[in-house]
């Protein structure tokens, strides 16, 4: 059976810096008709920088949104036509002054297809060379790097919360 959503109709109800929210009537496989909100997103980075000691880095900022302070490994936002790669790259600068000698794709994923279009792009970056980092104006972090067993540790213990990085230290478990 095919279960595909057919689009009646669109209204856009926000139209943000970085999001759009819109309300679609779609009619549904079984002939009725039903409402669909959905986050419009340009997509995002996300880097797992690992260093020659077996190390990751994370940086710890305060999410508002959920109101904690979270353990995450460094990410960003898509600018409209931008390469995913060279968003990595500058992201994994500004954030945490690293820049890599190797990259490597690792998955392209939806982070929460019920609502929201938003694509990640998941790099591992190697090789690297420590720097200053240069934070946006808005952005406020700590970056540390870790072992990755005090990492795998750290998951464990509920004390990483963050789904890209959850995802990038388990595919790391699985490369071994």
């Amino acid at each position: 059976m095919d279960f595909a959503e057919v689009k009646k109709s669109s209204r856009q109800i926000f139209a943000g810096k970085i999001i759009k929210v819109r309300v679609d009537t779609v009619e549904l496989p079984n002939g009725r008709e039903a409402a669909r909100e959905c986050v419009e997103h340009p997509g995002a980075v996300a880097v797992i920088a690992r260093d020659d000691q077996d190390r990751v880095c994370m940086v710890r900022q305060y999410r508002y949104p959920v109101g904690e302070m979270l353990w995450e490994i460094p990410a960003g936002k898509l600018s409209p036509g931008e390469d995913p790669l060279e968003c990595a790259r500058r992201e994994l600068l500004e954030e945490t002054g690293i820049t890599a000698a190797t990259w490597e794709k690792l998955y392209c994923y939806y982070t929460t297809p019920g609502f929201t279009d938003e694509v990640m792009h998941l790099y591992l970056a190697t090789g690297l060379i420590r720097g200053d980092n240069q934070p946006d104006e808005d952005e406020f972090l700590d970056v540390e790097m870790f072992p990755y067993p005090e990492a795998c540790a750290m998951m464990r213990r509920g004390e990483i919360k963050d789904g890209k990085t959850l995802i990038a230290l388990l595919h790391l478990g699985q490369r071994e």
